[in-house]
């Protein structure tokens, strides 16, 4: 799952007919789904069969389907939980994961569908290496804005008060293979800002951003997307790494610059990353 693309995870209300409708148009590698935050207490029973039905009509294409739930110690949560054996999603989406108990009482619920947590609290954040372990778990979703409240932090250009959460879970998420996607931001018209805070979660080595706004997809999909330059240069590494072996070496120069075999892994993760990214495109 790690080499599919998850650029982008546009939020989508599940009560909104409209938006449901919108979405299966976007250009969008993930939609999460939302019966939680995104739907008012007494709209979630009937935002849990509107969405059921959008799901039963498809025309999602490639999108990947991600369902959130509301919390299993609200009045809603096991009665989403158990709905979603009859959605036709991809996985679901366990808000405010604390330990691994969590997510064995959400599987207990669904059974084999792959589980994506939400990392939005400091017991989740201090857990994150044995959730990612857990064998349900897929993909971890940092919510960012519920992790500054509980923390009390304050707002950073850099989100230095955050740094500490977003690598422990992305450590985490790596050692155990799972999907890593970044959080909101906030100011869905602020074209720069979120430009930056993409650019920052790609370069920690996030997957993917999460969004709020259809109008911050085509900059996050740019953002987590290999650049001509870097494509171009994995070519020319690869070229000249084969070309050395050949020769019996054990290294390469490109660009005055040693390669040897990680930067090849690395190299071809791009190669690899561009083409799927064309595939789930076209």
């Amino acid at each position: 799952m790690t080499d599919r693309p998850f650029r982008s995870a546009l939020y989508i209300p599940g009560s909104k007919e409209r938006a449901l409708e919108k979405a299966r148009g976007l250009p969008v590698d993930a939609i999460l789904f939302d019966l939680e935050d995104a739907v008012a207490p007494d709209e979630k029973v009937n935002a849990r069969h509107t969405l059921k039905e959008a799901l039963y009509q498809g025309g999602y294409g490639n999108k990947y389907r991600v369902v959130r739930i509301n919390g299993l110690d609200t009045e809603w949560g096991k009665d989403d939980a158990a709905e979603t054996l009859e959605m036709e999603c991809d996985a679901v989406l366990l808000p405010k994961v604390n330990s691994t108990a969590d997510v064995d009482a959400l599987a207990a619920i669904i059974g084999d569908k792959k589980i994506w947590a939400m990392m939005e609290t400091p017991l989740g954040i201090i857990n994150a290496a044995s959730i990612a372990a857990h064998p349900s778990i897929e993909g971890f979703v940092l919510g960012t804005n519920d992790l500054a409240k509980d923390l009390n932090t304050r707002k950073a250009e850099r989100r230095e008060p955050l740094l500490y959460a977003l690598q422990a879970a992305l450590l985490a998420a790596k050692a155990y293979g799972v999907i890593a996607i970044d959080g909101v931001y906030n100011a869905f018209k602020d074209d720069e800002g979120l430009k930056v805070e993409c650019e920052q979660g790609r370069d920690m080595g996030y997957d993917g951003k999460s969004l709020i706004h259809p109008a911050q997809v085509e900059i996050t999909n740019a953002a987590f997307a290999p650049t001509e330059a870097e494509i171009e240069l994995a070519q020319r590494q690869i070229a000249a790494f084969e070309e050395a072996e050949a020769q019996g070496l054990g290294v390469a120069v490109v660009d005055g610059k040693i390669v040897e075999n990680l930067h090849i892994v690395t190299a071809r993760a791009t190669l690899a990353k561009a083409a799927a990214i064309a595939a789930l495109d076209s």
